[in-house]
């Protein structure tokens, strides 16, 4: 029955991906090492060889899709539960559960048990043609095939190559300072999927006004995406990052007070969009860096003020000249660095 769900499956997708089935962790092994593929989708449980065959994808940079078959359900878990699943679950099985990307029940019943677990909340429903008449095998391929695209759609800032993110940190010191002479490089087009991808994050990041005004300013062409309505998964954790006057207070006409609240908040929470809002900030021709350094010190905010400094030469092309206190970068400054790209790390 898998072995021919399987088979619709990959049947099914051929016009919409390049798909290949294989039947041992063998074959797997060698399969995701000299393929590289994007996504992994492993059917079934209890088997060691398929939870190994998801490790292996994951360590190549493979985002895991995982079926169950029904075979996490009550009345099969209870099935030689001391001497045989117990041990399983303990050992493995959860765990490669837990780490899945997104788990697809065959119906509401087993979405229930599976939510019951608390082993991973990413739980779509799609319904196996294969036992049913209420879905068709083309809508069963694509509505996998939407799973799949929703994983792949998931924290692309770790799908992006170096000239993505370069392109990405052009655009926003373009859509910063409203001119492009000052990003000081070529501009090159991306791909659709470099522009999809940089399009999402500035949507799950709430930069899509910046990004969208600094692709205007460099007169790039990109396809047209309705990022609102892309669908994704998102940490448990994660909340639409909100302008940061919002958490402290507008501003009161003291820029040095208003800067050194701002970097504050930064400390708490790195987010991208504050960032963005510190590094215009810094642009004011009414900032005093004297005044600020004296501040920063005051509230023993200055090391991690220098650590920022080089964080937003990075994320938004600061110039060093607008650098109230001299970059520093070190391990601390590699940790701002990190709570930023993983974010929206699943």
């Amino acid at each position: 029955m898998v072995a021919r769900h399987v088979s619709i499956l990959a049947g099914g997708m051929q016009n919409s991906a390049e798909v290949r089935c294989v039947g041992s962790y063998q074959e797997a092994k060698t399969a995701i090492r000299e393929w590289q593929p994007d996504i992994v989708h492993c059917h079934g449980c209890w088997n060691y060889s398929v939870a190994k065959a998801g490790n292996s994808a994951r360590s190549h940079g493979a985002r895991v899709v995982f079926s169950p078959h029904g075979q996490l359900e009550p009345w099969v878990m209870d099935k030689d539960s001391f001497m045989e699943k117990l041990p399983k679950k303990v050992m493995w099985q959860r765990s490669f559960a837990e780490k899945a990307y997104s788990v697809i029940a065959f119906g509401r019943m087993e979405e229930k048990f599976l939510r019951k677990l608390k082993w991973n909340p990413r739980i779509e429903v799609i319904h196996n043609a294969l036992i049913t008449n209420s879905i068709s095998p083309q809508q069963m391929c694509s509505q996998t095939f939407a799973v799949y695209q929703k994983v792949m759609d998931s924290n692309v800032l770790e799908l992006m190559d170096d000239d993505s993110r370069r392109l990405l940190a052009t655009i926003i010191k373009a859509g910063i300072m409203g001119d492009a002479r000052w990003t000081g490089t070529a501009h090159d087009n991306g791909s659709e999927l470099t522009w999809r991808r940089i399009l999402i994050y500035a949507e799950h990041q709430n930069i899509r006004n910046y990004v969208d005004y600094g692709i205007n300013i460099l007169g790039l062409k990109v396809p047209g995406i309705d990022t609102a309505k892309i669908e994704a998964y998102f940490p448990e954790r994660y909340k639409r990052p909100q302008p940061v006057k919002g958490l402290i207070g507008e501003y009161k006409g003291d820029e040095t007070d208003y800067i050194v609240r701002m970097i504050r908040q930064i400390e708490k929470q790195p987010l991208l969009l504050h960032l963005i809002e510190l590094t215009r900030e810094l642009y004011r021709d009414n900032v005093n860096d004297s005044k600020i350094r004296e501040a920063l010190e005051e509230k023993k905010l200055d090391r991690f003020a220098a650590r920022l400094m080089q964080v937003l030469s990075q994320q938004t092309l600061l110039d060093e000249g607008y650098m109230p206190v001299d970059p520093v970068s070190d391990r601390g400054t590699r940790k701002i660095n990190l709570q930023i790209s993983q974010m929206l790390k699943i």
